[in-house]
């Protein structure tokens, strides 16, 4: 693949592993441009897994480091996720996923409405609303298969829910989404490698810019907080929300 290319990819995996740390979203950047790259869409989705795998693994190191995840509550997740996550992208690869294609960016949309409607939603904790085991076993199976089977947005539902329903702060929120990600990101992965759909030289190259990218923005995350993170995570939320809807309604 040309230089100048593999150049540009190397830009976009270093922009999305800086905004994927902060609120997730990052696929916005990186999908779009390993289709451009020349990659069919089956590959491009596994070769953007392989470098979104290591860009969340350096913000996952920056937010435990800074004592923002707690392991002990997010080990059965983790494993919930990664399971469920499996599943879904088995199950991609045998039916279709055109009808959550058509659902999630209403939803997006609802979620941004609510965010702007809501100013003070993550600035502290709030009332815990489901215990450690049931949190990771709902949220576990139902986001890890999501993310699994069709993927956008899961970012933004993670934080949602660890919100709503685990009362936290915005910025524990993000490190607990991190740390998920990294999960079922993983699993997705392992089903494209063992399909045969990474391209290992692309995925090199855009690795480099996420693992940059993804400890610029953790450490932006870590010294800004919750006013930095609440603004870019409702435009993430709001471009997401109209790339889908695009991609809808131009067909």
């Amino acid at each position: 693949m040309p230089w100048e290319i593999l150049t540009l990819l190397f830009f976009a995996g270093l922009t999305a592993g800086f905004i994927d740390a902060i609120a997730g979203g990052g696929g916005l950047i990186t999908v779009p441009a390993l289709l451009w790259a020349g990659l069919d869409p089956q590959t491009a989705l596994g070769t953007n897994k392989m470098q979104s795998v290591f860009g969340t693994s350096v913000a996952v190191h920056r937010y435990a480091t800074a004592g923002l995840v707690d392991w002990r509550e997010v080990r059965l997740a983790l494993v919930v996720t990664f399971l469920a996550a499996a599943a879904g992208t088995w199950i991609v690869t045998l039916v279709s996923n055109e009808i959550l294609a058509l659902i999630v960016p209403w939803l997006l949309l609802g979620l941004a409405v609510h965010l702007l409607a809501s100013p003070h939603i993550g600035r502290e904790a709030t009332r815990r609303r489901l215990g450690p085991v049931a949190f990771a076993l709902f949220a576990g199976v139902v986001l890890g298969f999501y993310d699994g089977f069709f993927g956008p947005g899961t970012g933004v539902f993670w934080t949602l829910v660890c919100l709503t329903l685990r009362g936290m702060e915005l910025t524990q929120a993000i490190a607990y989404t991190k740390a998920a990600n990294l999960a079922s990101n993983a699993a997705s992965l392992l089903v494209f490698l063992w399909a045969g759909l990474v391209h290992f030289d692309v995925a090199a190259v855009m690795i480099a810019g996420q693992v940059l990218g993804g400890r610029l923005g953790a450490g932006m995350a870590i010294r800004h907080g919750n006013p930095l993170i609440r603004v870019v995570f409702i435009g993430v939320v709001l471009a997401l929300t109209g790339k889908l809807l695009w991609d809808q309604f131009s067909v």
